[in-house]
């Protein structure tokens, strides 16, 4: 279930973020599910070192729920600003 878990997370995750980051953000399906499972650690991770939150650590887990979504959602923005910083054109 744990593989299962992290795609659907992913999905979940990179689909609300693009949705919500203004912009055009390339790439298919599975860059979206990879973006949201990036997001989850990077959401993670920051949400217990800054929060020392369960649900970030549930983030990180790979785990399905409400506070772990909001996570992963928030690092996989954030990783889409890093990127669009990293690729802006001069």
């Amino acid at each position: 279930m744990g593989i299962l878990a992290w795609l659907i997370l992913g999905l979940i995750a990179g689909a609300l973020a693009k949705l919500i980051y203004p912009g055009r953000q390339g790439g298919g399906i599975f860059a979206t599910i990879l973006l949201g499972i990036l997001g989850a650690f990077v959401g993670g991770y920051l949400g217990q070192v800054l929060f020392g939150s369960s649900g970030a650590a549930a983030a990180s887990a790979g785990a399905l729920t409400i506070s772990s979504v909001i996570f992963a959602v928030l690092g996989a923005m954030l990783l889409i600003f890093i990127w669009g910083l990293i690729t802006r054109r001069a």
